[in-house]
């Protein structure tokens, strides 16, 4: 059984400090002060996150307290999900599991940052393994289904961990990271490692790591951003990058996992929200923020999605091999004009000969 070492300090932001910013671990001096107040004049609506924004109603942190106890629950766990003093384990390394961990409370805030602190990991190899980690944030908890444990359908924003390619045809190098948002009516494609509904992902090599490994999910108007922290190097690695996307307030936050004929441990160790201290204008605070419909304001429909093996969505309506038909269909109507232009003339020079 893996051992784990207590959460480390706050993970630091390094080269991407302007972007995307850790919690901060202690309390900044007069030097630090002074560069934090002027980042903030750099960009007045973005706000350094520090240990005083920590959430604790919504955060899964050791020791667990709060966790299946009627006086104060935090965290509902169903499924083969096993909680003991060092990490709540969704699946163990056994096939057909599923289980999964729900944050007793919906969130009302508008903008925020999810740390979480986890480990896939099992005795498989060579992609006899599986299936997967999902993150949550969706309108329904606590209702086991298809996609890594959890329903199909879902209302609001998934983030899938997903360790073993079902679809043998994809160029794509697994383990994946990949960002699917759902209004209720799309549904999650196992067979294509859900390709069709894909906003956006990147390849990350998380799995069986003997170091810790962190993601973060940043969620600010309407902006989210994913990263990881999997080389131990204590900074940030961007996976996606992804504007225009509208969530509501009021879901909840949860954490899934499912195994099949392949198996692994799939293990969350701390699940850490941040509030985003965020200036919002006089129009969006007018907004009745928990009856927003999760969508994505995109120039053409995740369906439209390409294979892409370095798991960048491409926004663009018109790339790859798109461009190329375009092209080629352009190439082909330029010669058949040309071939038509030549009949056409060729015919009125006879008939005009027919007249002298």
């Amino acid at each position: 059984m893996p051992r784990y070492t207590d959460d480390p300090p706050p993970r630091a932001a390094g080269r991407h400090k302007s972007s995307f910013c850790a919690p901060l671990a202690r309390k900044p001096n007069v030097l630090f002060h002074d560069w934090l107040l002027f980042l903030s004049l750099q960009n007045p609506l973005l706000r350094l996150v520090d240990s005083e924004h920590l959430k604790r109603e919504h955060s899964l942190i050791k020791p667990y307290h709060g966790i299946g106890s009627s006086s104060t629950l935090l965290w509902d766990f169903q499924g083969s999900t096993m909680l003991t003093s060092q990490y709540v384990r969704l699946t163990p390394d056994e096939r057909s599991k599923e289980g999964s961990i729900w944050n007793h409370l919906p969130c009302f805030l508008k903008d925020w940052e999810m740390h979480v602190h986890f480990k896939v990991h099992g005795a498989g190899k060579k992609n006899l393994h599986g299936d997967g980690i999902a993150l949550w944030y969706t309108r329904d908890r606590l209702v086991p289904g298809p996609v890594f444990g959890s329903k199909d359908n879902f209302h609001g924003l998934a983030i899938f961990l997903d360790t073993y390619p079902n679809d043998e045809t994809t160029e794509r190098v697994f383990p994946y990271i990949s960002v699917m948002v759902n209004n209720g009516s799309l549904s999650y494609d196992h067979s294509k490692d859900g390709r069709w509904t894909e906003l956006a992902g990147c390849t990350a090599d998380f799995r069986n790591r003997d170091h810790d490994t962190f993601l973060a999910v940043r969620y600010s108007r309407g902006r989210l951003t994913v990263m990881t922290d999997l080389e131990d190097k204590n900074e940030w690695k961007n996976c996606i990058d992804i504007t225009g996307v509208r969530l509501p307030t009021g879901y909840y936050f949860g954490a899934s996992a499912g195994t099949g004929d392949l198996s692994d441990n799939h293990d969350i160790i701390s699940m850490k929200l941040f509030q985003l201290m965020v200036e919002h204008t006089p129009d969006e605070e007018s907004i009745d923020w928990t009856k927003i419909e999760p969508s994505v304001n995109f120039l053409k429909s995740p369906k439209d999605n390409v294979d892409d093996p370095t798991g960048n969505f491409r926004s663009g309506p018109l790339t790859g091999w798109r461009v190329f038909l375009l092209l080629l269909c352009a190439l082909l109507g330029i010669i058949v004009c040309a071939v038509v232009g030549a009949v056409v003339f060729q015919k009125r020079q006879e008939r005009n000969k027919r007249f002298y």
